[in-house]
């Protein structure tokens, strides 16, 4: 069962001056047309991770989800491309709340413990900075005492700026 969070921890915030400003909106849902199909946070993909974002006013997103052994490489542990994926979603989501519908160009994934399945894990985004079309993005997958498993650094080009 997947929950939203929405006090991350302030210790991770970022300076609002290192960063663009969030847009003055709350974090709208991804319109896919009728149905939502989205592998990450689709409600109309029964196999889909159903992830449910929110963001803070920083424009920090979060979430947290406990993803079921289906999704295993190693006994036990998520596997690799099942936790890119979760990263890459998390940093779309950032770029959403940013006010930016992004694709991505390039991801760049440090996997630094194994991630369990069928249990808690928390995720956290933020857009680093935007030139243009341009976004840089990082995001971590923590487990339920804080400790970081996996963070990853994206490349978005934005197809479309949300009003």
């Amino acid at each position: 069962m997947q929950k939203t969070v929405s006090n991350p921890d302030p210790a991770t915030q970022p300076d609002s001056a290192a960063h663009p400003d969030p847009p003055a909106h709350p974090m709208q849902p991804l319109s896919h047309g009728q149905r939502n199909r989205c592998f990450g946070c689709g409600a109309d993909n029964s196999v889909g991770l159903h992830l449910a974002f929110t963001a803070a006013p920083d424009g920090t997103v979060t979430a947290e989800a406990t993803v079921g052994d289906n999704y295993e490489g190693p006994p036990g542990h998520l596997h690799g491309g099942i936790i890119a994926t979760l990263l890459d979603e998390t940093m779309s989501k950032a770029n959403r709340a940013r006010g930016e519908i992004a694709v991505t160009r390039q991801l760049r994934v440090e996997y630094l413990r194994p991630v369990p399945s069928a249990a808690l894990i928390r995720l956290r985004g933020r857009v680093e900075r935007i030139d243009g079309r341009k976004l840089w993005t990082e995001a971590a997958i923590l487990d339920a005492e804080g400790n970081t498993l996996a963070t990853g650094n994206g490349f978005f080009i934005s197809l479309q700026k949300i009003e």
